[in-house]
């Protein structure tokens, strides 16, 4: 009884409008068990059956709203008696029928309701409420309970026939709203989709939703529920494709907007005729095929727009492609082979006119619809390509045979997809001799762009298998020889470079026996030298060792061509180090580069990969060994594998070697990399008699061209895969950290700490590893102790401060928990009077990507929005520290902030800028010139992406900005010029005051001496001229 009147209570104090909290309550008690929906319309008794439409109102919207919180927790009966009382109500007062559509809606999600009933509200729905008339809210409620029954019991609804989606045009007929289009949309594609009886109306859905085509829409600003326009064009396109039956509807529309003058509506038009041809065939097409081309090749041939251009090129396509799957009767035309022949028609004649005008979009047009099928293909090329090939010998000016190759090499590409999807001949088998003949002619023209296009039109007809005869093949690699070796343009020798890479690994024999020996004579050729007054000759011996080299590597494609560039690279290398014309630095590095590619070529194929492992990283190693043990006090200089740019290159090879080989392989041979440096076993190195002992680690006696070399040791083990284990790791730390803290050789020790930072970024969570950490922090801690009457001491902490550095970027990389602690320690160096500038600049190190080790390629643990994170982090650090810190140390702070800030996306600095404008603008004013550039690189997009917050500062601005224009930087003068750009993008009334002493001010870059700056002064000055002029 006491429940009872709790909900009679409640009721009351709902309808007379003391308490709308009261429908929450109610509900809670209806899920709760405490009453139910039955015993809420028994309380609202008498108020259901006033005379007042606003009191009926109010007792309904109290059931419908406890109906939306407690519609799971209803009962099959409850559902049934309230159904009816809701149809019922339908028939009541107009103000009362929002809430009756409200409490449908729960119903219609009731998992209970007894089948018939839904039938029964949709009748009652379509025959007595008249949607279009009712507020925005109430009509998506109506598309909601249409939807939920079309989910949940979509039987019943197709027992209604043709009635339900009679019902459902009358309910959307007129609808504007976006929200309640998108639903309507998604009911009528589902009507469809679903296979609901249309009867007799297909053309009235048809009306009923074409009629927003092409979609008009324009979201308001800030528009809360993000509605675009795509999404409207998108969900309104599923509904005219979805069904065939629309096609004599739909497609006369397509063609009456494609004439209209409005960008979009042809846009859209041609996307939609490219949608519904993946479902419509040759019955529905047909009537309208003429017209259609007909439209399409105006818009390629006329239209100013790229982009309605590429759209009718893909409407074509989807056309032919379409055509293509129709089955051909036997008693009726191939309409395909008509569509063809009227396309054929309008556009060859085209090829054959002298001034050439539309001769490539008469190309488009043909290649379009000859990429939809090998049918298609098939019929295009056999009519175009004899053409072609006749107006390519008619033509002699270069510039038109340019246009002509270039056509064929499109056929060309098109005709090898479909080759190799179909069987048969070769389409091009019967051009072939032809096509040979033009190319060739082509590769000998003077001109530079005929032979490019000549060379990548080799390419793609040399790639295709069983086409060329081995004269043919041995001819082409003839040509490549000669455009690599003596063609002076070097745009040309690289479409010769790419043409060889991709036909060598088809026909390896040729490239073996034609160009291997060629670039082999030519790199044991010595370079030519030139007297005053000789004639030059067509390249240089330099150019041609460098494209030898280049050639080299780029047909390394094969396992066979592999064992055949290796030695002959391996060999020049050696014979590096016995020349004396001073290129051979830069000669050894390009090498290296070119080993580096065909390690990369390697990658995937084991028998190429295992060769490149026990041929090439051996000897590298050897090589920088052999060099490394001569008596650094003899007269004979190192030579150049001494030197840290070549001993970086081999450590390219050799990275980029043990991160693309096999596990197996890989854990074979680091085994031994390993033994060499801890233990100089040089058995596996292939010329091992060396003149002295090699010992790395061997401290303090171990000579600095032997130490160096932990370089190569850290590009091998760092560069592994997580799952290869590295031997003895434990003993190779110690050594390491050992090395690292005590070597004076700077390039040592930095390659030492790199090594320490990967092994420990790769080395799994645990007692290990921890045990390794504790190790290094105490000899960190140690390490870094200042003391003030030790004036030796700076070298040293110089080292302990390398490996910190690199450690904490191997443990932020990871998440590791102690990279916090390492992090502060770094944020603490920047007050000190020693490491304070090397510590702002270890930040950049920190934040960007290294390329030798601790990135993605070595297989380095690098978590995603580290950098991100990071910056929460110790950004508010660095803050405080810069407030905190004396005068002398505060550029410090600010390098470091300004390193961090440039590595962030610009969407994550726009919601941090309010905090740290200011900081940034007193960073402008630091004498140091990277905290000016990288603050600069900072503002830049902020002046662009955030003028109402920049904006407040512009007095400050224009002031800074201005100064640094004058600075003794050029880069500093480009990137202050470029903001000074930037700010004519803030608001006029903010500006327009300082616009006569900005442009006094910028008068002077006129005049500066580097050009670059010159140009950014004159866009700056033109902008800030235009400012106040109408239409600025």
């Amino acid at each position: 009884m006491a429940a009872d009147m709790r909900v009679v209570g409640l009721v009351e104090e709902f309808v007379t409008g003391q308490q709308d909290g009261a429908a929450k309550d109610l509900a809670t008690g209806v899920i709760d068990g405490k009453c139910t929906a039955l015993e809420i319309v028994e309380a609202l008794g008498k108020c259901l059956t006033n005379s007042e439409p606003r009191t009926r109102g109010r007792g309904v919207q109290l059931i419908s709203q406890v109906l939306l919180l407690s519609y799971p927790s209803l009962k099959q009966k409850e559902v049934k008696a309230l159904t009816s009382f809701y149809i019922d109500r339908l028939k009541d007062h107009h103000f009362i029928t929002p809430y009756v559509l409200q409490g449908l809606k729960a119903l219609s999600m009731s998992s209970v309701l007894l089948e018939g009933l839904a039938v029964a509200v949709l009748k009652a729905l379509f025959q007595e409420v008249h949607v279009q008339s009712l507020l925005q809210s109430d009509r998506h409620s109506v598309y909601s309970i249409i939807t939920n029954f079309m989910d949940t019991r979509e039987k019943e609804l197709k027992s209604l026939a043709a009635d339900f989606t009679f019902g459902f045009i009358q309910a959307m007929d007129g609808e504007k709203d976006p929200r309640n289009l998108l639903m309507a949309f998604q009911i009528s594609r589902d009507i469809i989709i679903n296979n609901y009886e249309l009867g007799n109306f297909v053309e009235e859905l048809f009306e009923v939703t074409s009629c927003y085509f092409p979609i008009d829409f324009t979201p308001p600003p800030n528009d809360p529920h993000g509605i675009s326009r795509e999404e409207l064009v998108l969900s309104l396109r599923s509904v005219l494709t979805a069904t065939p039956r629309f096609a004599e509807f739909l497609l006369p529309l397509l063609i009456e907007k494609l004439d209209s003058d409005v960008q979009s509506a042809k846009v859209d038009s041609l996307q939609t005729l490219t949608a519904c041809c993946r479902d419509y065939r040759k019955k529905e097409l047909k009537e309208f095929l003429p017209a259609l081309w007909h439209s399409i090749r105006r818009e390629v041939f006329q239209t100013a727009s790229e982009k309605i251009e590429s759209e009718g090129l893909a409407a074509l396509q989807a056309l032919s492609n379409s055509l293509s799957k129709s089955v051909i009767d036997s008693d009726a035309e191939d309409s395909l082979d008509t569509f063809l022949d009227n396309v054929l028609q309008d556009c060859k004649h085209h090829l054959c006119e002298p001034d050439m005008k539309l001769v490539w979009p008469s190309a488009k047009l043909l290649q379009a619809a000859a990429s939809a099928s090998y049918r298609a293909c098939a019929k295009i090329s056999g009519c175009i390509f004899p053409l072609l090939l006749e107006q390519f010998n008619k033509h002699k000016q270069s510039s038109q045979r340019w246009t002509i190759l270039g056509i064929l090499k499109v056929f060309i590409k098109l005709i090898h997809k479909w080759h190799r999807d179909e069987e048969g001949e070769n389409l091009l088998c019967a051009f072939k001799d032809q096509l040979c003949i033009l190319i060739f002619s082509a590769l000998t023209d003077c001109n530079v762009q005929l032979q490019t296009v000549g060379t990548s039109t080799l390419a793609v007809l040399g790639s295709q298998r069983g086409l060329l005869s081995q004269s043919d093949i041995e001819l082409t690699v003839d040509h490549l020889n000669r455009l690599i070796l003596r063609e002076a343009d070097p745009q040309v020798c690289a479409a010769a470079l790419e043409a060889s890479t991709i036909i060598s690994v088809i026909h390896p024999s040729a490239f073996i026996s034609k160009m291997i020996p060629a670039l082999t004579q030519e790199l044991n050729t010595e370079p030519m030298e030139v007297k005053d007054g000789d004639e030059l000759p067509t390249q240089s011996g330099y150019t041609l060792h460098q494209r030898s080299i280049q050639a080299l590597a780029a047909i390394s494609t094969h396992p066979s061509i592999v064992k055949r560039t290796v030695p002959v690279l391996l060999k020049h290398l050696t014979n590096l180090q016995k020349g004396s014309s001073g290129t051979e630095s830069d000669m050894a590095i390009l090498t290296c580069q070119s080993l580096q590619l065909v390690a990369e070529h390697c990658q995937g194929a084991e028998e190429s990969s295992c060769y490149f492992h026990q041929m090439v990283v051996p000897c590298l190693l050897g090589l920088a060994i052999q060099t490394a043990v001569q008596d650094c006090g003899s007269v004979i200089p190192l030579g150049i594998m001494c030197e840290e740019q070549v001993i970086m290159a081999l450590g390219t090879v050799i990275s980029t070697a043990y991160s693309h080989g096999q596990t197996e392989l890989a854990s074979g041979k680091i085994s031994q990399v390993v033994a060499l440096y801890l233990d100089g076993d040089v058995s596996f190195l292939p010329e091992n008699n060396l003149s002295r002992k090699f010992q790395p680690f061997q401290l303090p006696d171990s000579p600095w061209p032997q130490t160096q070399l932990i370089a190569l040791l850290q590009a091998a083990v760092c560069s592994l895969p997580k799952n290869v284990v590295v031997p003895q790791q434990e003993r190779l730390l110690a050594h390491l950290m050992e090395l690292c803290c005590t070597s004076n050789h700077r390039f040592t020790y930095m390659s030492a700490a790199k090594c320490i930072a990967g092994l420990i970024n790769k080395c799994p969570a645990g007692e290990q590893l921890d045990s390794v950490l504790h190790d290094v922090l105490k000899k960190i801690n140690i390490g870094l102790e200042r003391n003030t009457g030790d004036c030796s001491q700076s070298a040293g902490r110089t080292r302990v401060f390398t490996l910190l550095l690199w450690l904490t970027k191997s443990l932020v990389l990871r998440y590791h928990p102690l990279s916090d602690t390492l992090t502060d320690k770094l944020i603490e160096l920047l007050a000190d009077p020693d490491l304070g500038t090397e510590a702002a600049d270890g930040f950049y190190v920190l934040v960007s990507d290294s390329t030798d080790v601790l990135n993605k390629a070595t297989h380095a643990d690098v978590r995603i929005m580290y950098r991100q994170r990071f910056f929460t982090e110790n950004v508010p650090k660095l803050v405080q520290g810069f407030h905190s810190a004396s005068e002398d140390n505060k550029s410090n702070y600010l390098k470091a902030l300004s390193h961090v800030l440039n590595s962030l996306p610009k969407q994550v600095l726009m919601t941090e800028l309010p905090s740290l404008l200011t900081l940034l603008l007193e960073a402008m004013s630091c004498s140091d010139q990277v905290v000016q550039l990288s603050t600069l690189g900072c503002l830049h997009p902020l002046l662009l992406d955030a003028p109402q917050i920049m904006s407040l500062h512009v007095e400050t601005l224009v002031n800074k900005l201005l100064n640094l224009t004058t600075s003794p930087a050029m880069k500093v003068r480009i990137a202050s010029l470029q903001c000074m750009h930037a700010l004519t993008k803030l608001p006029s009334h903010v500006i327009l005051p300082h616009k006569s002493r900005v442009i006094q001010a910028l008068a002077k870059p006129l005049d500066d001496k580097k050009r670059l700056v010159r140009k950014e002064a004159v866009r700056a000055r033109g902008e800030w001229f235009l400012l106040g002029s109408p239409g600025s």
